[in-house]
């Protein structure tokens, strides 16, 4: 490779490297898979080394982790936070030993772990009592996390016979059962899914309020003293001292006396990686004299005393005996392909994801066909590739269904997507997500109806669908698991105090696609009832302001279907009000547009948008010249940089309450 190419092929490897690091690190979202990453990285490290005369302090390859986000306190990391040299291969592996051999021939010990996939932490006692916890950052100064990490369960607020002054490392994780339990509720609630268990796991621990991370059951293995006000002399030593303080450890480690001993145990790792509760990306190949290290130091961003192997993702090929499709809870048709059963990273897979039909029509997938297949993020598994040369004569190819295989309703594809919907508004694969937004906070607002209160109904065959609420007894509810005679009463009273709520709550409680809170209030204000909403014309709903000719359609649509029409008569007869009560208090905001940014001490984003609604203003989510205020509480992001840019006046809640009160 010529230098002029060379220079080229770094610059565009930075700017992939960079791009993809924000959106890993910063924003807990990434767009490939780790070991893609780490083989860009790998591809741009080569480079540098191989054309040295373009190397920069500023590379990637020379920084760890992300950025320091503005939520949080600063926390300058005394002894660093550094990253791991990944190795791809065992030939790489067995140069790293001949590496430290050469420097350290007395140092033959070394301990292999299995690489965590979770967010890196530092956690700092004193006198044995836990005092900071701090993220990664970027190696040097990191985010205060201290309350966050206090709701861990595993972390020790006191230690056993720990020094006087005691740092540890280790890695914040999420259980593979509690991802899985946890993307489960966001489905119900209508919220997307988490990537993987690492993203959520380092997205709780980064919220501003501790009680999302508490209910994210977090969980943290230490593996790793940073610094402590007590001599040890070896890795394992560590280890055994941080187990008897009362820290959680992977167990058991194993020392091996020569690389090619480590193979062996990276081996019956990658073999076995369905045995530990966390996902892993890989395993640590560490040094076991701690006087070695030393002595080894390391490079800008890596110790030199320690290597990780990462796994490649397993891919196997099984044959598709069928394609079905599946229903999700928000109503959105997934095909399935139903495999030869197959042994792929552990575990045995019968059915693999095709996502969409999108998706199918570009692999062209076809029942017959052998696939290749690999697991998504290590959890899903999903077919990545065909293999078109064992294609038999009689494949057959598929499309999904124009009608819902649950309950018959059309099935539309989004306008800005490629999923494909049910419109069904009583379609039993929906139920458990239609029915806890109808008594959502922002709907019909039944106090004390969550998303484990409405699973516990469906499951015990006591409702199949809104209008079965109005119908419940006390005491069929009462013999619920953790309910009780009192909990009962009290739902059945908030179900029935809901009757009332009025046609813009109830507007926003059918979950007809385009029609939440704002476009519910905006309806309600224009028709005195349901039935006059009902029986609008298209034309009459497309003239009313926020309501276009898509969401007009998307109404017209909704009533005309016999589920919508069932569920309004049945609703009817529960004695639900049809009416409205939204009223027009002032127009003193009438041409107005807010943009609310942050966290207001005292309102909600939802309520703050109500009074200005109410007021006659509207909302928006993105500045432009055309913004009359931007409404800006704590953490505010990006909206209020691009406000002052453009001149768009910024208010804190004092003024807009002034504004209210003028």
């Amino acid at each position: 490779m010529e230098a002029n190419e060379a220079k080229e092929k770094i610059l565009a490897l930075r700017a992939e490297v960079e791009e993809h690091s924000r959106h890993y690190y910063d924003e807990d979202a990434p767009t490939i898979s780790d070991f893609e990453y780490d083989r860009l990285l790998h591809t741009l490290l080569d480079l540098e080394e191989r054309f040295p005369q373009f190397a920069t302090p500023d590379s990637p390859t020379r920084r760890v982790g992300g950025s320091v986000s503005s939520k949080f306190s600063p926390v300058r990391h005394e002894a660093p936070l550094e990253s791991l040299t990944d190795v791809f291969s065992y030939a790489e592996l067995f140069a790293f030993g001949a590496r430290v051999a050469e420097s350290e021939p007395e140092a033959r010990e070394f301990d292999v772990e299995p690489k965590i996939d979770g967010l890196s932490i530092a956690v700092e006692y004193r006198n044995g009592v836990f005092y900071r916890g701090a993220t990664r950052g970027d190696g040097q100064t990191g985010e205060d996390v201290t309350e966050n990490l206090r709701t861990i369960r595993s972390l020790p607020q006191r230690l056993e016979g720990a020094p006087e002054r005691l740092i540890v490392r280790g890695e914040v994780y999420m259980a593979r059962d509690t991802f899985e339990e946890l993307n489960r509720r966001r489905e119900i609630t209508g919220e997307p899914p988490l990537a993987n268990p690492r993203n959520a796991a380092a997205g709780s621990l980064r919220q501003t309020d501790p009680k999302i991370a508490a209910e994210r059951k977090l969980d943290l293995i230490v593996y790793n003293i940073q610094l402590a006000t007590r001599e040890y002399r070896t890795h394992t030593e560590t280890l055994d001292a941080l187990r008897a303080m009362g820290f959680e450890q992977v167990v058991p480690y194993k020392i091996y006396g020569d690389i090619r001993g480590c193979v062996e145990r990276i081996d019956w790792i990658g073999r076995n990686r369905d045995v530990y509760p966390y996902e892993m990306d890989g395993a640590v190949i560490k040094l076991n004299d701690l006087r070695a290290r030393e002595r080894l130091g390391s490079t800008t961003k890596a110790p030199r005393w320690a290597v990780a192997y990462k796994y490649p993702p397993e891919k196997k090929p099984g044959v598709v005996r069928d394609i079905v499709t599946q229903v999700g809870r928000t109503g959105v048709l997934t095909p399935k392909a139903i495999l030869e059963p197959i042994r792929l990273s552990g575990t045995t897979v019968s059915a693999a994801t095709l996502h969409n039909q999108d998706f199918i029509d570009r692999l062209d997938v076809r029942i017959g066909d052998t696939v290749w297949v690999q697991k998504a993020g290590e959890i899903i598994p999903e077919v990545v590739e065909v293999d078109k040369s064992r294609r038999p004569a009689d494949a057959q190819p598929f499309h999904l269904p124009e009608v819902c295989p649950e309950c018959g309703s059309a099935v539309v594809r989004d306008e800005d997507g490629v999923a494909m919907r049910c419109t069904g508004a009583e379609c039993p694969a929906q139920r458990l997500r239609n029915i806890t937004h109808f008594a959502s906070r922002e709907a019909m607002d039944i106090d004390g109806l969550g998303a484990a209160v409405v699973e516990s109904l469906v499951n015990a065959g006591l409702v199949k669908t809104v209008a079965d609420l109005y119908e419940l007894e006390p005491q069929s509810v009462a013999a619920l698991e953790r309910m009780g005679k009192k909990s009962a009463e009290n739902l059945i009273a908030a179900i029935a105090e809901s009757k009332g709520r009025g046609l813009a709550r109830l507007l926003s409680g059918f979950g007809i696609r385009q029609v939440g809170v704002k476009a519910g209030r905006v309806l309600a204000r224009r028709f005195p009832d349901l039935d006059s909403l009902m029986h609008a014309e298209l034309s009459t709903l497309m003239e009313i302001p926020d309501i276009g000719p898509v969401t007009a359609q998307y109404l017209l649509d909704w009533f005309a279907a016999p589920q919508s029409q069932d569920l309004i008569a049945r609703l009817r007869a529960a004695g639900i009000s049809f009416e409205s009560r939204e009223e027009q208090a002032d127009t003193r905001f009438a041409g107005k547009t807010f943009v609310l940014t942050g966290t207001l001490p005292h309102y909600t984003r939802d309520e703050a948008s109500a009074l200005i609604e109410r007021c006659g203003g509207k909302t928006s989510s993105s500045v432009s010249k055309k913004t009359s205020y931007v409404l800006a509480g704590e953490a505010p992001g990006s909206k209020l940089d691009r406000a002052r840019a453009l001149g768009v006046p910024v208010l804190d809640e004092a003024a807009f309450q002034a504004l209210l009160e003028a």
